[in-house]
């Protein structure tokens, strides 16, 4: 048996999110942004966390650094692969667990994450993690989903219908300052936010819907929970395409992010 008590967590986590590669043009841009907030220089030793199809790893490589990059989804990691083969630089893709880094102590001079490390269930061990492979000194920056916005609200509604495990922090937590405040606590100096806006064009909450229904993995893991439950997946069809109604206009979903960046003390 495995110590980790989120082990199936993790193991539904790596299925699910290995149908996101889809997604990646929605997120590249924002990568760019989350780089130029970490303020990435040339020869510097960056690592990339819960890193997917590597949009913020290649994005660091290609302005010079010495990149390293980890995911749990084996298959958004070829994808990656294939990414830094084309761009033609050189990336340490490795597959593992936010929560058990393998890498040593004070590795890194700078540490970001995009939309990944927030699903990692605890973010103590999380946390703990990022920091003790980031030197001192070095920087500390990621992109999480507040909870009032889009996305946090998003999850919030898969969350009426699939709780999530006991004891697993809610990914959207992360996005609120008061809370990343104190789960760095003294261990960082120097914090600041900056918040920055996702475009997601589509033609219509049906549309949107379909799409994250066969790419984002906790979306589509609930539907292929209720896929013998037709009623209640109708229900939870009809509330989000009601709720992606509410934030569609001009063809496109407004999706708020936070960057969140740290020097370790």
């Amino acid at each position: 048996m495995s110590a980790d008590p989120f082990a199936q967590l993790k193991a539904a986590q790596r299925e699910g999110w290995s149908l996101f590669a889809p997604l990646e043009t929605h997120t590249t841009v924002p990568a760019a942004e989350l780089v130029r907030h970490a303020r990435i220089r040339e020869g510097q030793a960056v690592l990339d966390l819960a890193c997917g199809t590597g949009v913020v790893a290649l994005t660091a490589a290609r302005l010079g650094a010495r990149v390293s990059a980890l995911d749990l989804s084996p298959a958004l990691l070829e994808h990656a692969r294939r990414h830094a083969e084309l761009a033609d630089v050189k990336i340490d893709f490795r597959e593992g667990d936010v929560e058990a880094l393998p890498y040593e102590n004070a590795s890194f001079e700078v540490v970001l994450s995009q939309f990944g490390h927030m699903f990692a269930p605890r973010p103590d061990v999380a946390v703990g993690e990022m920091l003790r492979v980031l030197k001192p000194g070095g920087t500390i920056a990621f992109s999480t989903w507040p909870p009032e916005h889009f996305v946090g609200q998003m999850f919030a509604l898969v969350a009426r219908y699939v709780p999530p495990p006991e004891g697993a922090a809610p990914p959207p937590q992360w996005g609120e300052p008061g809370v990343i405040r104190q789960r760095l606590g003294d261990a960082v100096r120097d914090l600041s936010f900056r918040r920055g806006v996702m475009v997601f064009p589509t033609l219509s909450p049906q549309h949107y819907r379909k799409q994250i229904e066969e790419t984002l993995g906790p979306v589509a893991k609930l539907v292929a929970g209720l896929k013998d439950d037709a009623a209640r997946l109708a229900a939870f069809r009809s509330d989000l395409d009601a709720f992606i109604a509410q934030y569609l206009e001009g063809n496109v979903v407004r999706q708020d992010f936070l960057m969140t960046r740290a020097e370790k003390r």
